[in-house]
């Protein structure tokens, strides 16, 4: 039988939002591939490498061409008899890379149901029937908008944002204000249904907003911006200072002039990553990102419903109406990554503080681990799982092996690793990272028991 180490040909999407020719990471590990058809433009966007089974840019075996649906249909064993069963012959998750130069959509991901829902009413725009809970870790250092803030930050800069205000109205602003005033951070239930039917009400209420409305209420927000600097939006809140929102709203102008996002973004956490920290979004959680480059894991999905900094279809009513509208501090959107247990390094690994880090959603469908290897040679032993892994370097060059097969691993390879394969990476420098995303069902998602 193969030997289940497959190097893979990944496709890469151009969308406007992508960083441009080879400033995009996507597009330098897209092009570390041969492919006959790929060759970077120094004046194109690359936005997205994907790697995985998804029939919109379906990944192939470099070697032969067939796609990775194909073989691991024909060769159940590749993913295990159970995932392949459970996901219905596919790889239970999307792995990508993502390059952002300019603001994506403000958008949320549906559940199951609801995915299935669309997917039937309109497969132009939702064209599979799958959730899309996603997972996010910077390489480079990323900012987005991600979540519902605090109540009481958002209460804040409804008072201290003339515009916003405006735009929203006296009566739809006063009565957020009195619905949730003494029970922001309630964990009372029936607080809890309360805050969240005030913040649909008047997330909506600014959803709806005329876009002659919204363009007249920018060109004020954003000459407000310019002119009060630090004093901006009321000095800003507890997790952004006036300086910092008023940069923000100003960079997004640029982007998307007059645009709902520019209000939206009051509403929702402005997170910062620092490269290896990560954030997860459930299905229905709110978000958009701004800039950098990430490593992002989902499930097997391209749904996307879509309301503001975009031109693409939007669809408002399904938007506000799917929203969990869960609210919390930018410290619950972070993940919290823990040391990879069912791995052995090698004394020059260990010498070197080389370090596999896990970061581990609450969802089945998929994992990530992080390899960093500091020194030569340098080599990490992982124990079989039971389930696929997808594998690509982002950073120096080494090996990778499964059995008596030994292949380059240089930045933007990437390969498939079947189940039950002993994986091993092995550095050829001082500073080698690379990113397994992987679906197992039998807990080696997970610490040691």
């Amino acid at each position: 039988m193969q030997v289940p180490l497959i190097r893979l040909q990944c496709g890469v999407n151009s969308y406007d939002w992508g960083k441009v020719g080879k400033e995009s990471a996507a597009a330098r590990f897209a092009a570390a591939t041969p492919s006959g058809d790929f060759s970077i433009h120094e004046d194109k966007p690359y936005a997205e490498l994907w790697m995985g089974t998804h029939p919109s840019l379906p990944s192939k075996d470099l070697e032969t061409q067939r796609t990775l649906l194909d073989l691991v249909q024909d060769n159940q064993a590749l993913m295990s008899t159970e995932i392949g069963q459970r996901y219905g012959g596919k790889l239970p998750f999307l792995f990508k890379v993502l390059s952002i130069r300019k603001a994506l959509s403000i958008q949320a991901h549906p559940n199951k149901k609801l995915a299935e829902e669309l997917h039937s009413k309109d497969p132009k725009n939702y064209p599979d029937d799958n959730h899309k809970p996603e997972m996010t870790i910077a390489i480079t250092p990323f900012d987005g908008l991600c979540g519902f803030r605090p109540l009481a930050e958002i209460s804040h800069y409804l008072s201290a944002v003339p515009s916003l205000r405006k735009l929203l109205g006296e009566s739809v602003v006063e009565d957020f204000q009195k619905a949730v005033e003494g029970r922001e951070t309630s964990n009372d239930e029936q607080d809890l249904g309360k805050n969240k039917k005030a913040l649909q009400t008047a997330f909506s209420a600014l959803m709806k907003c005329g876009k002659s409305d919204v363009s007249a209420a920018a060109k004020d927000l954003v000459a407000a911006a310019k002119e009060e600097g630090e004093s901006f939006a009321g000095h800003g809140g507890p997790s952004n200072g006036g300086q910092e929102l008023a940069d923000l709203v100003v960079r997004l102008n640029s982007q998307f002039e007059g645009d709902i996002g520019l209000f939206v973004l009051f509403f929702l956490n402005y997170v910062k990553l620092e490269v290896g920290e990560a954030m997860f979004l459930k299905a229905d959680d709110i978000h958009a990102y701004l800039s950098g480059d990430i490593m992002e894991c989902m499930a097997s999905s391209d749904n996307v419903v879509r309301a503001g900094f975009t031109p693409k279809f939007q669809d408002i009513p399904t938007l506000t109406t799917m929203l969990t509208y869960s609210y919390a501090p930018i410290s619950e959107q972070k993940m919290n990554p823990v040391d990879y247990p069912y791995v052995t390094f090698n004394s020059i690994a260990y010498s070197s503080a080389s370090s596999t880090t896990l970061y581990d959603p609450p969802i089945e469908e998929f994992s990530v681990v992080k390899t960093d290897l500091k020194r030569q040679g340098a080599k990490a032993t992982f124990e079989a799982i039971e389930g696929p892994s997808i594998v690509i370097c982002t950073k120096g060059h080494g090996k990778i092996s499964v059995g008596p097969k030994v292949e380059d691993m240089k930045e933007g390879f990437v390969y498939f690793v079947g189940a039950t394969a002993e994986l091993v990476l092995e550095s050829s420098c001082d500073n080698f990272t690379a990113f397994k995303a992987f679906c197992d069902l039998t807990g080696k998602e997970g610490p040691k028991s």
